[in-house]
């Protein structure tokens, strides 16, 4: 009994030395030293995360076009990816050091979206990768039009009418909506002009807000996918001027006269400021693009020679703008 109690006793003293020994080695470890190596894991895990756009939006509103010009960006382009390979994927992409733009596009055609694609990014924000979410987004009339047009049902339509399936998908689709970092309304534009935003917003890796301005007519309605809008009608209409009422606010003449307004070129000069002002903070909350609907009547004369006019001072102040006259030539 003595010899038992007694090895209890040394097994005891054992534990505990080496108990005080691992504690003091964990003690010698600064917390400087701690944040250096948890600095170098962080940035190593950067180092390592490719640049992901998530492709979605509605049915119907263009995503095929957009993902090719994607990929003649020359971005790896996975299309309707189950969004649980999603962290795998990336994972595997950020071993090739040539492909390291990834666009996925991921939608209603995959089935149980939602439930599955929260888990992904969430997965995917827990290992440091936030993706750009690129949301298309069109009209109800458009799209029925576009399916119409294609003579294929919608992904929900199933039995039902397509108006009705658009309405499900339009439901289920809008708190992603509301989160993602550019909206684009394709229901007014062609595959070349959807083209050219795509360019305009993915084609450069250099940080820095992106934006497009979109010359509209309020009677047409503001656009839905617009971050600021600013009314032209404090301007004289040139719709009033025989001469210049045939003509648009491409042509000189109509520029001239709109620019030469009292009113015009403080209004150039302080929105210019304005969107300077906020681009910083944008930035700063993680978003790159800007959509500016600059209107007047409709969109035929005052929008669209201020927006060409908003635009030269938006490129001088070094933002990348795009300009996109919605409404020309509806009259």
């Amino acid at each position: 009994m003595v010899e038992h109690g007694q090895t209890e006793k040394n097994e005891r003293t054992a534990t505990d030395e080496r108990t005080a020994k691992d504690q003091a080695a964990t003690d010698e470890r600064s917390p400087t030293d701690e944040a250096a190596s948890s600095e170098k894991t962080e940035k190593r895990d950067d180092a390592k995360m490719p640049e992901v756009l998530l492709v979605t939006g509605m049915s119907g509103a263009g995503k095929t076009a957009a993902t090719a010009a994607l990929d003649d960006l020359g971005w790896f382009v996975v299309d309707n990816l189950p969004p649980s390979l999603l962290m795998d994927l990336v994972s595997t992409v950020s071993k090739d050091d040539a492909s390291r733009r990834l666009a996925v596009v991921a939608d209603v055609r995959g089935g149980v979206f939602f439930s599955e694609l929260r888990g992904a990014l969430e997965a995917m924000a827990a290992d440091g990768v936030r993706p750009t979410v690129l949301f298309l987004e069109a009209s109800d009339e458009a799209l029925v039009r576009r399916f119409e047009s294609a003579r294929r049902p919608h992904p929900l339509q199933g039995h039902g009418r397509v108006v009705e399936a658009i309405e499900r998908e339009r439901a289920e689709l809008a708190s992603l909506r509301v989160a993602a970092d550019l909206v684009i309304d394709t229901s007014l534009l062609n595959v070349h002009e959807l083209g050219a935003r795509i360019r305009t917003a993915f084609a450069s890796e250099q940080a820095g807000l992106r934006a497009v301005i979109v010359s509209f007519g309020f009677k047409y309605g503001i656009p839905v996918d617009a971050d600021m809008v600013a009314d032209m009608r404090f301007l004289p209409n040139p719709h009033w001027v025989p001469d210049l009422q045939p003509l648009t606010g491409t042509d000189t003449a109509v520029s001239d006269y709109v620019l030469a307004q009292a009113g015009a070129d403080e209004f150039l000069n302080r929105y210019g400021d304005l969107v300077s002002a906020v681009s910083e903070g944008y930035l700063r909350e993680g978003k790159q693009f800007v959509t500016i609907g600059i209107g007047c009547t409709g969109g035929k004369h005052r929008s669209v020679a201020m927006s060409e006019a908003l635009a030269e001072r938006l490129r001088t102040g070094g933002i990348e703008t795009l300009v996109v006259h919605r409404d020309l030539g509806r009259e």
